[in-house]
């Protein structure tokens, strides 16, 4: 996948990352070499056997939920070809028997595709992160690490809201990063099914069909690339889209997820799909008034609508806080509910 390097620092220190910086940048970054000295990393360095019974020490016998596709889905967890259903199945199991099942495809060709998306740390692997972990919380970020185990996997390009640091832990991974405004050209699928509980492109990165998706060629130009070796991490910037690739047999990422927004902030999805239902099919005057409306009153500057009222009447024109979340939640429970 053609585009340009994502940039990288050198060994940073795992003790003072520069997170202020990054996150008021706002592009990706490479975080060359910062999880090396991580306990995983380095058994993974002796062999993936070796990682894998790392991981097996820390098991705390859970059941897990993990993706199971069959060889002919190349460990691409994906649609059929109608866009109905998925290509895969969610399983219900104990996490020996995936890393059983990954074992035993290690030197297969296509193997079929096992893949545990988004598994938090302390829950299935209690103990675990003492040795391998960020201490985000040392930078006033609480961010709960999660693990991703799979084999030769694709997860194809789709975004986060919150801000992800992603840690390569075992095997190289393959990232290609794309800015926000890039959304047209990256031909966004359902809303539901998606592979991975959030919207991914439709355009297959390793076959490109320019005929059906011919902008996705202003994509690409766009692009940002990194291969990520074990104990190196990335920054992903909130709402970057982003395509991963695991390149080896076994591969292990934990990443995590953070808002900077505060925790009674509900997340902009709900309102986006409320907006499909109830704007987006409206008459074209009428849609030009409404995007005016949201213009002036959300998405340009916080304080503008208010500005001209009294403190003590502004109410949603002010500043949202928990009192208030909890008081449009009920309002608007209470009309969808009619």
């Amino acid at each position: 996948m053609q585009g340009a390097a994502i940039r990288t620092l050198e060994n940073p220190d795992p003790g003072a990352l520069p997170l202020a910086s990054l996150l008021e940048e706002g592009e990706p970054v490479v975080l060359k070499g910062v999880a090396q000295a991580w306990g995983l990393v380095q058994a993974g360095r002796s062999s993936l056997h070796e990682a894998m019974a790392y991981l097996r020490r820390f098991d705390a016998g859970a059941p897990i939920q993990y993706s199971f596709g069959a060889p002919e889905i190349g460990g691409r967890p994906f649609y059929n070809d109608d866009f109905t259903r998925l290509n895969f199945e969610v399983r219900k199991g104990a996490l020996a028997d995936v890393l059983e099942g990954i074992a035993d495809h290690l030197h297969d060709a296509t193997p079929p595709t096992y893949y545990v998306a988004s598994l938090l740390v302390d829950r299935a692997l209690p103990g675990f992160t003492q040795a391998n972990d960020l201490s985000l919380s040392a930078y006033g970020i609480e961010a709960p690490a999660s693990i991703w185990i799979g084999n030769r996997v694709v997860a194809s390009c789709h975004f986060d809201a919150p801000d992800n640091v992603a840690c390569c832990l075992v095997g190289r991974r393959a990232f290609t990063l794309f800015p926000p405004e890039q959304i047209e050209n990256l031909y966004p699928g359902p809303f539901d099914p998606t592979p991975g509980g959030q919207v991914v492109s439709v355009v297959d990165f390793d076959a490109p069909d320019f005929e059906r998706h011919p902008r996705f060629r202003t994509a690409l130009a766009a692009a940002r690339t990194a291969l990520l070796e074990p104990g190196d991490a990335i920054f992903i910037p909130s709402m970057w889209w982003h395509h991963v690739r695991s390149l080896e047999p076994f591969n292990v990422l934990l990443n995590y997820w953070w808002r900077r927004s505060p925790a009674f902030l509900s997340s902009p999805l709900p309102a986006l799909q409320h907006a499909l239902w109830t704007i987006r099919d409206l008459p074209a005057r009428e849609k030009e008034a409404w995007a005016r409306l949201f213009e002036y009153y959300v998405f340009g500057a916080g304080e503008r609508a208010g500005e001209h009222l009294p403190a003590q009447a502004r109410d949603l024109l002010g500043p949202i806080d928990e009192t208030q979340a909890r008081r449009i939640r009920a309002m608007l429970l209470g009309r969808l509910n009619r």
